[in-house]
């Protein structure tokens, strides 16, 4: 039993970490967010709530400047302010945007910060294991490799993730009748827009897929659709 401890007390750190993670980022989306009020799209996020048989979709602004969108945890969804003053610039247009609102409305229809908390905890655990195992046969370095270990690991499931978020929002906007072409003309622009632009981080270390795959996966979808 007493063999077992570490690996439970990494499962109970993972959870605490993370529950602590979701309290203080909430916290900070109360204290630097409002409502986003634009009638543009609001027309496009009355489209998309009808879609669902919903009432409303209510999108605020997270007032930091790197470009993003996010789902939080408790089913909210923020567009941070540098992504808004791009659209307010004509950088990226309303339809654009609505795409972001789509993509994050998947991820909290999908339940991925429920299945992150779990992945995350589950992660702990394997890291404490692998590190033990590994430490035995390779001194010094056997942590680390552990730990690159889970960090591609959780790559890869949140490239799960996004692919999925993906897939739900061309749906939905399909279904909303905006089509998906702002979703991938959105994707084209996006190095430009946040900086990225000539990255050399290996793929499988991304927590993102990159640009080609994801418009690759997004015509896939809908050549599937219109075959069904």
């Amino acid at each position: 039993m007493i063999k077992f401890l570490p690996i439970l007390f990494a499962v109970l750190y993972g959870l605490a970490m993370w529950r602590f993670s979701i309290w203080r980022l909430s916290r900070e989306l109360d204290d630097k967010s409002t409502e986003l009020a634009d009638p543009i799209l609001k027309v496009l996020t009355d489209r998309m709530a009808a879609a669902l048989d919903i009432e409303r979709i209510k999108v605020h602004i997270y007032e930091i400047e790197p470009i993003n969108g996010l789902a939080a945890p408790d089913g909210r969804i923020f567009i941070t302010r540098g992504f808004f003053n791009k659209y307010r610039e004509g950088q990226v247009t309303s339809e654009e945007l609505a795409s972001v609102i789509a993509h994050e409305l998947g991820h909290v229809a999908l339940g991925h910060s429920r299945r992150r908390m779990i992945d995350f905890s589950g992660q702990n655990a394997m890291r404490t294991v692998l590190a033990m195992i590994l430490g035995r046969f390779l001194p010094g370095i056997g942590p680390w490799v552990a730990n690159m270990l889970m960090t591609l690991l959780a790559a890869r499931l949140s490239r799960a993730d996004e692919f999925e978020a993906d897939a739900y929002a061309s749906a939905l906007l399909v279904k909303a009748g905006i089509g998906t072409e702002p979703q991938k003309t959105l994707f084209a622009k996006l190095e430009t827009l946040t900086g990225a632009r000539g990255a050399t981080t290996p793929a499988w270390m991304l927590s993102h897929p990159k640009t080609p795959k994801r418009i690759a996966a997004i015509e896939a979808n809908e050549a599937k659709w219109e075959a069904g």
